[in-house]
C-alpha cells in the first residue's frame, strides 16, 4: 500500500491535504504541531482509522524531526511521497525604508527552508525505498525571482525564493535514482497563517488540495532535468 507524509497537517491546506489523500487509499502519516487539539485530524482519524498515522512534529527543531523520523521506521519500511507543507509567514509590512525584524526572518526562513530540508533529509532513506520517491514542496508564486512586484515580504518572500533553490539541488542529486521533486504554487488560499483564518482569500484549503493533489496524480508527466515549478493550475512559474 502507498505511503505519504504529509506536514503541517493540523489544520488548512495541510488538512485538507491529508483528506485528499486518505480518499486515494494511501496510509498518510500526517504530521505538525498540536496535532491532538486538532478536529479535522480527529475526525479524519474516525473516518480512516486503518490509514491515519498522527504523529507530533516541529520541523524547526532538530530533536523533534529526528524523534518523529524513528516512529515512522518504526512503523514503516517506506515512504512513497513526501508533501512539505508546513510554512509560517512572518511580517508582510515590513519595508527597507522602515524597521526590519532580523529575528523574526531567521525564524521564518528556519521553518520554511531549513525545516523542509530537515525533514527531506531525514525522511530520505524511506523515500528511496518507496515507489513514486516524490517530494512535493508547497511554495509559492512569492518565491518567484523574475516576477517580484512585491516591495515587502522579505521573509516569506526570500525563504520560498531559497526553498524553490533547495529543491533544485535535492531534485540534481535524486533524479538518477528515480527521485523527483515537484514545487507547486496553492493559489491564495484561506489559512491562518497570518494568526487567524484570512476569509479573503481566493481559495478554500479544500479547493487547493483538489487542484494539488490532481497535479499529483499526473506526476510522471512533471518529470525533468529540474523540479517542476508550476501553480496549482499546473501552468509553469518563472523562477
Amino acid at each position: 500500500m502507498k505511503t505519504v507524509c504529509v506536514t503541517g497537517a493540523a489544520r488548512g491546506l495541510g488538512l485538507a491535504l491529508t483528506a485528499q489523500m486518505l480518499k486515494r487509499g494511501y496510509i498518510v502519516y500526517a504530521a505538525g504541531l498540536d496535532m491532538e487539539e486538532s478536529q479535522g485530524i480527529r475526525t479524519l482519524t474516525d473516518a480512516y482509522p486503518k490509514h491515519l498515522r498522527v504523529i507530533e512534529l516541529d520541523i524547526a527543531d532538530d530533536l523533534s524531526v529526528a524523534l518523529f523520523t524513528e516512529t515512522l521506521k518504526l512503523d514503516t519500511e517506506h515512504l512513497d511521497m513526501l508533501i512539505n507543507n508546513a510554512a509560517i509567514l512572518g511580517s508582510i509590512t515590513d519595508h527597507i525604508r522602515g524597521p526590519l525584524n532580523m529575528a523574526e526572518m531567521a525564524e521564518v526562513f528556519n521553518v520554511n527552508t531549513l525545516g523542509t530540508l530537515r525533514v527531506t533529509h531525514a525522511l530520505l532513506p524511506l523515500l528511496l525505498q518507496g515507489t513514486n520517491k516524490l517530494i512535493v514542496d508547497i511554495s509559492s508564486e512569492a518565491g518567484s525571482i523574475e516576477q517580484c512586484s512585491r516591495d515587502g515580504w522579505f521573509a516569506y518572500c526570500m525563504s520560498k525564493s531559497a526553498l524553490n533553490m533547495q529543491a533544485r539541488l535535492v531534485h540534481n542529486g535524486l533524479r538518477n535514482e528515480g527521485g523527483q521533486v515537484m514545487l507547486i504554487h496553492p493559489g491564495w488560499v484561506q489559512s491562518y497563517m497570518s494568526g487567524e483564518l484570512n476569509t479573503d482569500a481566493d481559495l478554500t484549503p479544500d479547493q487547493s488540495a483538489q487542484y494539488i493533489t490532481a497535479l499529483i496524480d499526473r506526476h510522471k508527466e512533471f518529470m525533468g532535468d529540474q523540479p517542476a515549478y508550476v501553480d496549482y493550475k499546473g501552468d509553469t512559474l518563472p523562477w
